[in-house]
């Protein structure tokens, strides 16, 4: 098995900071995080404070030549992939792996069409309660970063070798039996907190202690969970559950990514969100009102608010 000793890392909002600087902490000469244009430049100049401590990370550019990663994590927004697909392509060697840990369950397919499914473990973020305000981010928990091949019963090397890391670099993660459940249920969550939260402008306290955020919350799931048996990964009512453990762990006032997209007045993820399960409905004849109706209320308030 070959030892990860290479990582690069594209992205740096909460997600990408806080796995990041678990890296860098480990041994700041293993990880690059690749940047461009004026972003290079605003973060060799202000570097990032992450829970009060500052890094100074090591910046490539996009057209710098080196030698290829061992691990990429692509750590941006849905809508920025397709940007960083084209930025990472000179960090990607023959035996380099790809987690994207992007929301959703559609960018390892849309990676891996370009740089080769056999590059791709399917991994997400669960449990993360980070807050980014321009370079500081500050972050109670850094949840788990749950990954694997599509069935992990036995370990391949690539799941072994980013396991190894991991453990090293001290971020907690999971490996599931079945991978597909997990990323499914990960979308569940995404789809029902995330854009409840957006469109009621609440924090993750609003969920644990009000009945009417629940609610909106739990219809928006309960259209996943039908589709998801249409797909054959059937969520289930066990899934509802733990969800509900990782909600009550969290930072009650720490806000999910679309609510800070809203209140930064960004372009925010509501297309890998409502959009895919309002196209999944009409594929597999499954209504879906309470998404349909998240989608035109979070692209109202993108059009007014940008």
């Amino acid at each position: 098995m070959v030892k990860i000793k290479k990582v690069s890392l594209i992205g740096l909002g909460a997600i990408g900071c806080a796995y990041g600087s678990k890296i860098y902490d480990m041994n700041p000469d293993s990880i690059k995080i690749i940047a461009g244009g004026e972003r290079i430049k605003r973060y060799r100049e202000n570097g990032f404070f992450i829970n009060d401590k500052k890094y100074d990370f090591k910046y490539v550019t996009p057209e710098e030549k080196c030698e290829p990663a061992d691990l990429i994590l692509i750590a941006v927004k849905s809508n920025q992939l397709l940007e960083a697909m084209e930025d990472i392509k000179n960090h990607v060697g023959e035996n380099t792996i790809i987690l994207s840990l992007l929301n959703g369950i559609t960018s390892e397919e849309i990676v891996g069409k370009k740089f080769g499914m056999d590059k791709m473990l399917y991994s997400l973020c669960v449990g993360i309660d980070g807050n980014r305000d321009k370079n500081n981010i500050k972050f109670s928990s850094c949840g788990n970063i749950t990954f694997g091949e599509k069935k992990n019963v036995n370990y391949s090397e690539r799941v072994k070798a980013v396991k190894d890391l991991f453990e090293e670099a001290d971020i907690p993660y999971e490996i599931p039996e079945d991978m597909m459940h997990a990323l499914w249920w990960k979308f569940m969550i995404n789809v029902s907190i995330n854009q409840s939260s957006a469109v009621l402008r609440a924090k993750y306290g609003a969920f644990q202690t009000n009945v009417e955020a629940r609610n909106l919350m739990d219809s928006a799931m309960m259209e996943v969970i039908k589709l998801s048996e249409k797909v054959g990964v059937n969520l289930n009512n066990d899934d509802v559950k733990r969800w509900y453990e990782v909600l009550y762990s969290m930072n009650p006032d720490s806000r999910t990514s679309m609510l800070q997209d809203i209140e930064s007045c960004r372009e925010t993820e509501v297309e890998m969100f409502a959009g895919t399960i309002c196209k999944l409905g009409e594929k597999y004849k499954v209504d879906t009102p309470v998404n349909r109706t998240l989608y035109s209320i979070i692209k109202v308030i993108e059009k007014k608010d940008n």
